[in-house]
């Protein structure tokens, strides 16, 4: 097998919480995660609000701040980069953001936002194959490219997410984050820019971590899918594998809230998702899921579990995934 894309090894993040009036203290937003993505696929990240996802994308694109670990992009460390590397290393490693308006400048026409990052990394070319360049583009992502002299506020959520994805690839990135991109749009529209950014993944060849909440979304894009916790790691696997028999109980309780999946789960014991995560600065001893686990053991509350071979290339962190395997 050839080298992956993008290796992320024991990467921590650490935040600042208020623990008290005049003190603060750090906690870990993420705990010592490992993972590989290949050149053209598509990682899918799920997990409830909080777990953090949004950090983990941040913190590979270094737009966060590290505690620890590694992030290997075609094997060379981006934390150890000086400020000047890492900046040119940033027209291979793209994101499009939730919200599409807020994502844009205002101030700029579309054909100014798309030639910005034109200006930056290929100053070279001329006026004439900037703007034919930025048209193309823009015809690629189901726009006109009469609409460079538009502002953003003329658009609507979904086209503007349509020029917060030509903005992304007209650099032709080899890795695009995706993060929560049709969370804010109609259940029409999110279909519609789906299948835009398959296309341009089979076009352009680029892989995705793609971030969302809409489990049915992430079916339908991802080869893997990654679930987070509390900023833990519990399970990684092939996608069908997955969402055809989830090992971890909360990647089954997560599965379970959607009707189509909790008929295929009719007969495994109820796997129910009560209550909320505990504060990521006063986690719990043990697996950070015991405490909303309606199968935790004795074990589970003193020895947190190791991320375990459970499969071709599926990884689980569970005491007890043998036991409740279906």
């Amino acid at each position: 097998m050839s080298a992956p894309l993008l290796k992320v090894e024991n990467l921590r993040v650490e935040f600042d919480a208020r623990a008290g009036a005049f003190r603060r203290r750090r906690f870990a937003a993420l705990h010592d995660l490992s993972f590989e993505l290949a050149a053209g696929e598509t990682l899918g990240l799920v997990g409830e609000s909080g777990s953090g996802k949004s950090t983990l994308a941040r913190a590979v694109l270094r737009l966060l701040p590290a505690a620890s670990g590694r992030v290997l992009w075609c094997g060379e460390d981006l934390l150890t980069l000086g400020a000047a590397a890492m900046r040119k290393r940033r027209r291979d490693l793209q994101i499009v953001f939730q919200d599409p308006l807020a994502s844009l400048d205002a101030r700029m026409t579309v054909g100014d936002i798309l030639a910005e990052p034109l200006a930056i990394f290929e100053s070279a070319i001329g006026a004439h194959a900037r703007r034919s360049r930025i048209g193309g583009m823009l015809e690629r992502v189901g726009l006109s490219a009469a609409v460079m002299n538009h502002y953003p506020h003329e658009f609507s959520g979904g086209q503007c997410q349509r020029i917060g994805i030509a903005r992304a690839m007209i650099l032709r990135p080899r890795l695009v984050v995706c993060d929560e991109v049709v969370s804010s749009l109609d259940v029409s529209i999110q279909g519609q820019i789906v299948n835009l950014l398959q296309d341009l993944q089979h076009e352009f060849g680029m892989a995705m971590l793609f971030i969302s909440h809409n489990l049915a979304v992430v079916k339908h894009i991802s080869h893997r899918v990654l679930v987070l916790y509390l900023g833990k790691l519990v399970e990684v696997a092939p996608r069908d594998a997955l969402f055809a028999a989830p090992l971890h109980p909360y990647t089954r309780a997560l599965l379970a809230a959607v009707p189509t999946i909790a008929e295929r789960l009719a007969r495994a014991p109820p796997w129910t998702l009560d209550g909320e995560p505990p504060s990521p600065w006063q986690t719990p001893p043990g697996c950070v899921f015991q405490g909303r686990c309606a199968h935790a053991a004795p074990v589970c509350r003193i020895e947190a579990p190791p991320l375990e071979q459970a499969g071709e290339r599926h990884l689980v962190s569970c005491h007890r995934f043998r036991e409740l395997r279906v």
